[in-house]
């Protein structure tokens, strides 16, 4: 009867960390949202191409992002939509996934692309100018699908 006393703080302990662990599990898998119905579309000089979207529409889901996701299927992405044009800061913290971020102005017309951003880093990446939207790929992405700045993005929640 003299040991459980003394083991209690050790199982106390074990029963705290383990709850912590499955908490942060279920919190990282309640950031996958919904992907939309309606591909977003992006017109290359090649044709073009389509890619299945989570919306990044509130200040909450905006700050949480892709924040620790593993993988993401080489066809889906984020598309964050800000409440006004402005210049946008982005970082990868929490992140370990690169990432390819196409800044997006009001009209849809790709403005800027960061290519092969780096897990983790909380180091800024501006867009070049003010814009309305940031769309998130895998990195490698714009390379492998010819995407450059001046093609133009179509989805519903781009409002143009």
């Amino acid at each position: 009867m003299r040991r459980f006393p003394a083991l209690l703080p050790l199982i106390i302990s074990a029963f705290l960390a383990l709850t912590a662990a499955f908490s942060h599990q279920a919190s990282a898998l309640a950031d996958v949202l919904p992907t939309d119905s309606e591909p977003l579309v992006i017109t290359t000089g090649n044709g073009p191409v389509s890619f299945s979207v989570e919306l990044a529409l509130t200040p909450e889901t905006r700050a949480s992002g892709l924040m620790h996701r593993q993988s993401m299927d080489s066809d889906h992405g984020m598309l964050f939509r800000f409440d006004q044009t402005r210049q946008v800061l982005m970082w990868m913290k929490n992140t370990p996934l690169p990432l390819d971020m196409l800044f997006i102005d009001d009209a849809g017309t790709i403005v800027g692309i960061a290519e092969d951003t780096t897990p983790f880093s909380e180091n800024v990446i501006a867009s070049p100018g003010p814009v309305r939207y940031v769309l998130e790929l895998n990195a490698g992405t714009a390379g492998r699908k010819s995407i450059s700045v001046g093609d133009r993005a179509r989805h519903h929640a781009i409002r143009q």
